[in-house]
Parts: structure tokens; sequence; C-alpha cells
């Protein structure tokens, strides 16, 4: 997975990438303490706004809860997705 158009920061031991798409939507892609995760995959949850103000998005047709132990593979195809929302 490439992170480079994404902000990080760490969180819960982990780290934390974000990324917004200019259809209002974004991307959390997580690997942490309390993620859904093992050592080589990462989480993922649905974003609703901009980089300043956002909330997590339950009612996408992607998913309706975060999604986890996803590959790079995984993460590259559900971004793709959420940006074409």
């Amino acid at each position: 997975m490439d992170f480079k158009n994404f902000t990080s920061r760490p969180v819960n031991g982990g780290i934390q990438y974000i990324n917004f798409f200019p259809n209002g939507y974004g991307v959390s892609v997580v690997r942490h303490d309390f993620s859904h995760t093992d050592d080589n995959t990462w989480e993922l949850a649905v974003l609703k706004g901009i980089a300043d103000k956002w909330d997590l998005c339950y009612n996408t047709p992607i998913t309706n809860d975060v999604l986890g132990n996803l590959s790079d593979d995984e993460v590259n195809e559900t971004c793709t997705a959420i940006a074409n929302l």
C-alpha cells in the first residue's frame, strides 16, 4: 500500500493513515494495538467530511462497519471504490 497522499499519525501503539477524496468521502487505514488486524493487514473505516471535520460513515455500499484484516491490495481496491462513490 502506498500512503504517499495520506496524512499519518501515531495512534494506540501503531499508525493511522487518513485520506479524503473529492466526493466528500475518505478513509482511515490503521494498524495498532486495538485494530482488527494482524502484523501484515490493515483495518479500514469509511469517513465522511473533510480533513478538518469528519465522522465515521457506516451507511455506504462499501460497508456498514469497519473492514478488518485487509491486505494491501484489498485496501487499494476499497480506496478506489470509496473514491468512486
